[in-house]
This record gives structure tokens, sequence and C-alpha cells, in this order.
């Protein structure tokens, strides 16, 4: 069977530890890892947005890498997200990433030097062709290069050396479902839309990534599954509350995201560097509980 057909389910876009200097807290970054073993997800999506990968420098980005491929191992499968101001600079972390034993390498269109489709493939091209592993563009939905002709676009991203699949972190379920009409099995779809993560799977996709998944890893797996063999009623409910909790959580998400995975499962990931995080508002314990305990009652009520 091919990897295409086995690469899918549920990946963290995994948060990236810090101490109060900014630098990778490598203790706290090995138990999130062992967290996600210990769920028995589907892989991990590294140095993404949620993990500030052009937060950090790229000495930094090159040994969170190793630090996480020490730790997963063969366990699970890693993507790790490359991209940066400069394709020179992604290109030499794309190589390291892959030298440090990742499964596949992904990134971001041009960041800030935005030069329309031609230029975002340019910049694909390049490191996708400096690799022999997996690739999956990082598409990030008004922000990504789209170009207005679907099948153009993709029948362009079907020339990059090595190309696997995408990463669409999109509320457009359109806009997911045409990409997967236009490419069928040539190219793997992960949704990158939280709160759209069940929804998704109707318009092809073989995965899900997300921010939500470090903090609800267990309960998320649980229910996209029970989704897809048919348990609507599960996936209708947990969905809404899931959705009203992201939309009430997202003005200080860092600062529920630090508190959250502290109570729930004793890792402290700190305050993300600049400008992740500036203006968020403290939690409380109490107001943070009630909402790790509706996620508990939603799938609690069919729960093995």
């Amino acid at each position: 069977m091919s990897s295409k057909l086995e690469i899918g389910g549920l990946w963290p876009a995994l948060l990236t530890p810090v101490d109060t200097q900014g630098a990778p807290a490598f203790a706290e970054l090995e138990k999130i890892v062992q967290l996600c073993i210990d769920q028995q997800l589907d892989g991990i999506y590294l140095l993404g947005s949620t993990g500030q990968g052009v937060l950090f420098s790229e000495k930094d980005r090159i040994e969170i890498t190793k630090q996480v491929m020490n730790i997963a191992g063969n366990s699970l499968p890693v993507i790790a997200q490359v991209g940066a101001l400069n394709t020179h600079e992604s290109v030499r972390l794309a190589k390291a990433a892959q030298e440090a034993g990742v499964y596949g390498i992904s990134s971001v269109a041009p960041i800030y030097y935005q030069g329309g489709v031609q230029n975002s493939l340019a910049h694909y091209r390049a490191i996708s062709s400096s690799i022999d592993i997996p690739f999956f563009p990082y598409h990030v939905g008004n922000q990504s290069v789209f170009g207005g002709d679907a099948r153009y676009y993709i029948d362009q991203i079907l020339t990059l050396p090595n190309i696997e699949g995408m990463k669409l972190t999109t509320q457009n379920l359109y806009e997911i479902s045409l990409m997967h009409i236009l490419a069928g099995d040539d190219l793997i779809l992960f949704s990158g839309a939280d709160e759209l993560f069940c929804q998704a799977t109707l318009c092809g996709t073989a995965g899900a990534i997300g921010s939500f998944f470090n903090l609800w890893g267990e309960e998320c797996q649980f229910v996209r599954k029970e989704f897809i063999g048919g348990n609507f009623d599960l996936g209708s409910r947990f969905m809404l509350t899931f959705q009203e909790i992201i939309n009430f959580v997202l003005p200080n998400i860092w600062t529920f995201l630090q508190k959250a995975m502290y109570l729930k499962h004793g890792i402290a990931i700190g305050i993300p560097n600049p400008p992740l995080g500036m203006g968020n508002t403290q939690w409380q314990d109490k107001d943070v509980q009630d909402i790790l305990d509706r996620i508990a009652a939603v799938t609690g009520l069919v729960t093995k």
C-alpha cells in the first residue's frame, strides 16, 4: 500500500513550549510529544503557525526538529513546516529536517515578499526539489495565492517535485472540495481549520491538522472517527460546542492554551514569542476548567 493511502487522521499543529526568554523549553517539548504518542494520534505537524516556526531562529528550528524526532522516533510521522522570509533558509531547513528523519516537509507561500502564483510556485519548487521526501504546501485561506483559476493552480501544484498533498487552512469548504475534485487521489488533503475538522471530511480530506488537538487530541480523534463511521449526532453536538468554545477563546487563545494545557496535561507551554500573545488577558482557573468540562461532557455521552 502506498504512503498516500496510509497517511491521514488527526495531527496536532504542535505547540512549541518556551521559557520566559522565548527560547525553546525542551523538557516541556518532550512532554507534549509524548502526550501525542500516548493518545495514539496519527502524526505531528511541526513548527507551523501554532508552533511559532517563523519566530524562532534557523538554529532553534533545526534543534527543535531534532529533539522532536528523538522523542517521536518511529512512533508518529512528523511533517516539518519550513517556511521563512528567505527561500534559501527554507531550503536549508528542509534539508536539515529530512536529515533528522521527518516524514515530510511543508511550507507556507512566500512571506511578506509575495509575487503572485508563479512566485509562490517557484518558492515551493525550490524547497521541494531540495529534498526527496513528501512535500505539502501550506495553503492559508485568503493569505495564499489561489490565482482565481483553481484548475490551473492544482495542475501547477501537481508538477512540483515530491508533491504528496496540502494543508488547507480555510473555512471555505467548497474550496477544499474543489481541490479534491480537481486533484483526485493525487493529493492528500489535510484540513487546517479546527472548527471544521469533521465537516471537512465530507469534502475529501484524509486528515486534520489543528492547534486545539494539542489540548483535546484524544477527544477530537474519537469524535472524528465516530463521525466518519456514521455517528452524525455526536459529530453535530460536538462540533457546535467546539465551534462555540473556539469563538469564545480565540481573542485570548494563547493565555487560554497556556492555562488549559497545564490544568489538563501538566505541561507548561509558556507565552509565545511576540507578536503572538500580545494583548491577551489572563484566564481564571475556574473559567478554563468549565470549558474543559464542557468538552468532556459532550464526548462523555458516548465514551468507550
